[in-house]
């Protein structure tokens, strides 16, 4: 299983370093140095409000929906040309999504100490603290997060999951299961648009890995010098993001510009990975995307990752390669985990580790 590739002690992890809410609340004058980016860093961010990432209608994909030929395409353009859209109509209640609001908020209120029960072991991607850290010298986040490895269910580290709040552990398990039921309708949808059996696909993500990031951003008086979360692109299939606060944060590189996103209520923002752009031979493109922060508001989000199973290769679809040729590499799953985790973020430069030159 890929969860037990993960939880070895070889494949490597993320360097320790200060916890990033405790930092803020000492009402610091000056941000330390390694949290400061360079003006060209920050880039420019696009000041239009008429430029929106697509919206997809779960329902619609549906094959006995009278709208599906239409939703379907609209579905293959957000794929190829965005590599992101929000996904409406999912099935998981209002109800729920505040439940799992809650009770988030509740875990990072927790003291320092006991959030730090569940701190990261050396050599381990799992745990309460920051990732892809991967030297003394690199520039840091501005944000905590708490990584859990949460499907395959059978391969839990329940030693990461907290106790506190008392039904935590139970809401991130139906949060989970959801998920997991609305990962192989995309995929099959996808499959469809790229003209390959939707069985293929999806049974590459049967068993796959779900890896579940918490992320917890405080206000930063210098917001406009520091970065939440490095540019980059997931490493991963798909990823499922839940915004859980009204403070806004994520933003995608589009023309060269950061284009901010503003959540639907409601909605899951959904983006294609690494591992979906090679396996569809480019014809999906995994975005840049970064976090920003607020300078007196925290921001809340959780990020959900799914990666295929581990007997599953990460390279083209032969059905796509063999039209074109293949402009990826194909290697082992577990040759492939061990370079991201080795990786720190670098926009799409774990991508290009996989790119042939001559495609």
């Amino acid at each position: 299983m890929e969860t037990e590739v993960l939880h070895r002690s070889d494949i490597g992890g993320s360097v320790p370093v200060e916890n990033v809410q405790a930092l803020a609340s000492k009402g610091l004058k000056e941000v330390p140095p390694r949290y400061l980016r360079a003006t060209s860093e920050l880039s420019e961010v696009w000041e239009t409000e008429s430029l929106e990432i697509p919206i997809i209608d779960m329902n619609k994909l549906a094959e006995d929906h009278p709208d599906h030929s239409d939703e379907i395409e609209k579905f293959h353009l957000a794929c190829k040309e965005w590599g992101f859209f929000q996904l409406i109509n999912h099935g998981i209640s209002e109800e729920f999504i505040h439940q799992l609001k809650t009770e988030t908020e509740e875990f990072f209120k927790l003291p320092l100490e006991e959030k730090k029960n569940y701190d990261q072991l050396p050599n381990s991607i799992e745990g309460y603290g920051q990732a892809f850290v991967v030297s003394e010298d690199q520039k840091l986040d501005w944000g905590d997060m708490l990584f859990l490895l949460a499907q395959p269910a059978s391969q839990r580290n329940l030693r990461f999951w907290p106790k506190n709040p008392a039904s935590f552990r139970a809401t991130l398990d139906s949060y989970s299961s959801e998920l997991v039921r609305i990962l192989p309708f995309l995929l099959r949808a996808m499959a469809k648009n790229l003209g390959v059996s939707p069985d293929v696909l999806a049974s590459m993500f049967e068993e796959g890995t779900q890896g579940i990031r918490l992320n917890f951003y405080p206000p930063c008086k210098q917001a406009n010098e520091v970065m939440g979360l490095t540019p980059h692109s997931d490493a991963t299939g798909l990823t499922l993001l839940t915004q859980l606060n009204d403070v806004d944060g994520l933003q995608i590189k589009k023309s060269g510009k950061w284009l901010p996103i503003k959540p639907l209520p409601r909605a899951f923002i959904v983006n294609v990975g690494d591992v979906i752009e090679i396996m569809s031979n480019g014809q999906y493109k995994s975005i840049e995307h970064r976090g920003v922060v607020h300078p007196e508001k925290e921001r809340l989000s959780i990020a959900a990752f799914h990666s295929p199973n581990m007997q599953a290769k990460i390279g083209p679809l032969p059905d796509l390669a063999g039209k074109s040729g293949a402009r990826y590499k194909t290697s082992t799953h577990e040759d492939y985990v061990r370079t991201v985790v080795a990786s720190k973020l670098d926009g799409k430069s774990l991508l290009d580790q996989f790119r042939l030159s001559d495609a």
